[in-house]
């Protein structure tokens, strides 16, 4: 299977469980995996999955509705990508909290969801 990469798009977005979370806000970074088989498509956009409409609807998702689970962001991107983009077959997202509320020193913490078409 092939598959186009969005990976490291950053947003100020204001997802969480707490409070502040919800009144300051974040920096969440998103990674897409786009699969469909493009092996020999035509050299033409048309023909393609275009990644630029995929990167706004992401970002629509990300600064859009407020929610308390990183889980469930990538739960509407993944399902948001493959409605509107119909030659893919699956998508995995991940949602990045680089900065969640936790107690220790830590790098990153995130959701990864592999969806396939009909799932």
């Amino acid at each position: 299977m092939s598959r186009v990469v969005l990976e490291g798009l950053e947003f100020h977005a204001r997802h969480g469980v707490y409070e502040t979370e919800a009144a300051l806000g974040a920096r969440f970074v998103i990674d897409a995996e786009l699969h469909w088989p493009f092996a020999g498509v035509p050299d033409e956009l048309g023909a393609a999955v275009n990644y630029a409409a995929a990167y706004t609807a992401i970002q629509e998702e990300v600064t859009g509705e407020r929610h308390r689970l990183i889980e469930v962001l990538a739960d509407r991107i993944a399902r948001r990508l493959l409605r509107d983009h119909p030659r893919l077959e699956a998508v995995t997202v991940r949602v990045h909290k680089p900065f969640a509320p936790l107690p220790g020193v830590f790098r990153d913490v995130y959701a990864e969801l592999t969806l396939r078409r009909g799932e």
